[in-house]
């Protein structure tokens, strides 16, 4: 993290550099050839333009001390949080959010019924068809997923005190329950438009955001489950393998004479 920084500024240094260097050799020519007009401006320009070079200069060398600290800083940070912040528990906390998240979309309004939809064809964004029949992800399962999505989130609990990867399964199985659910029963529910077609010319029924919130909540219960237990884990190196390991760190010794080096060609 610090190394891209410290050859930004390098290749920058490098360029300057060049720049100044080709553009030397122009300024002693003018100096000299351009006669005594040229050398009393130089002197008069010079003493003025030296401070703010140095200026120029001191602040650019203080960026990029400023740079470097910041840079060690986040490192610092992000070592840190690495140490708190680690995957087992990245993956509870998705689970504990995703259970929360199904328990709360089982009180959002998940369909409706738009009426005289085709008469808003064509027409702004502003405008839309007046809907009826409004009804909660809850009342489709009788709020079966409520009780699902707070098992989700405590087992999300207890994986994050204990850690133990078979709770990342059952939280899985209880995300696949819910996308059966939401399925085979709130979509059809959903899409139906029931008694309204007989009573308003136009109906259709359509989904709202508390079947996607609940979809979405499910779905994110099942892969952070899987993630979960398929978490990486630590891989246990035997002896010998740390005596190999050792012996390519190992420095390579120095040659001893001439008669070895022509052996070893």
């Amino acid at each position: 993290m610090i190394a891209a920084p410290r050859r930004w500024s390098r290749q920058v240094d490098r360029v300057a550099n060049r720049g100044l260097e080709r553009a030397y050799p122009a300024a002693v020519r003018a100096r000299h050839h351009g006669g005594r007009a040229a050398r009393r401006s130089w002197a008069w320009l010079w003493p003025r333009l030296r401070p703010l070079l140095a200026l120029l200069f001191r602040g650019v060398a203080q960026g990029e001390r400023a740079v470097r600290w910041v840079c060690g800083l986040l490192v610092r940070a992000a070592t840190a949080a690495s140490r708190v912040v680690t995957p087992a528990r990245a993956a509870a906390a998705v689970l504990i959010a995703a259970g929360i998240c199904l328990v709360v979309s089982q009180f959002i309004d998940y369909r409706a019924v738009e009426i005289g939809q085709p008469g808003y064809a064509g027409l702004p964004q502003v405008a839309k068809a007046p809907t009826v029949e409004a009804r909660t992800a809850g009342e489709a399962h009788a709020y079966l997923l409520v009780p699902l999505g707070a098992a989700a989130a405590v087992l999300g609990l207890l994986a994050m005190a204990r850690g133990r990867r078979r709770l990342g399964l059952a939280v899985a199985a209880l995300g696949f329950v819910a996308i059966t659910v939401i399925l085979l029963v709130d979509l059809p529910r959903g899409l139906d438009e029931g008694s309204q077609t007989s009573r308003f010319a136009g109906a259709t029924a359509v989904l709202e955001d508390g079947f996607f919130a609940e979809l979405a909540a499910a779905g994110g219960m099942v892969l952070a489950g899987l993630l979960y237990y398929a978490r990486p884990c630590r891989i246990r190196i035997s002896s010998s393998g740390r005596a190999a390991s050792a012996r390519r760190r190992r420095p390579r010794r120095p040659d001893s004479s001439r008669a070895t080096v022509a052996r070893r060609a």
